[in-house]
């Protein structure tokens, strides 16, 4: 890179780090949040909730890791999910599914150091080659951590429509504050 294009690489960066507003990238397509109301790559790992197929009321925190692809599933108070035994259950399956339409299958597997080939990636590719992997269960439990992020996007939906700061967000400068 010449010193051109480094300068203004770091005047880009600088002109986004003065922002108060941070670019929302669109979903790569719309998705159902029933069945998966919440997903994110977030802490080196692919994590959400996935609404249970049995029991309206009862939601099981997901999640699996880059490059190791150890996986956890339990509910939210952390009893473990009977299909997640030895392998990957039907709520990781969403997960990734629905991580897919949200961020794209491209970004998925480079996040979770998924390599599917020379071919387009897809969720059922991406699957495939973590469970071909024989990963093992996670020794973490995140469940109360993950849980904890969905309720609060969940109390920001109830929210009223306003342009006026957040109190928990004041530590952010306002837009075109200069430092």
């Amino acid at each position: 890179m010449s010193d051109g294009e480094n300068r203004e690489s770091r005047e880009n960066w600088e002109h986004w780090e003065k922002r108060s507003t941070a670019r929302v990238v669109a979903p790569a397509r719309p998705r159902r949040l029933a069945k998966v109301p919440f997903v994110e790559l977030a802490g080196g790992r692919l994590q959400g909730v996935v609404s249970s197929g049995s029991d309206i009321e009862r939601v099981y925190v997901s999640s699996v890791e880059a490059g190791t692809y150890a996986f956890a599933c339990s509910t939210n108070n952390n009893r473990p999910c009977g299909g997640a035994r030895g392998s990957f259950c039907n709520h990781i399956r969403a997960l990734v599914g629905e991580a897919v339409l949200q961020y794209g299958a491209e970004r998925v597997a480079r996040s979770l150091r998924v390599d599917t080939g020379d071919g387009e990636p897809t969720a059922a590719g991406v699957t495939a080659v973590m469970t071909g992997a024989r990963p093992a269960p996670a020794e973490t439990r995140t469940a109360a951590t993950v849980f904890s992020r969905f309720l609060r996007h969940l109390a920001y939906l109830e929210l009223a429509p306003s342009t006026a700061p957040l109190p928990e967000m004041q530590w952010f400068p306002p837009a075109g504050a200069a430092a």
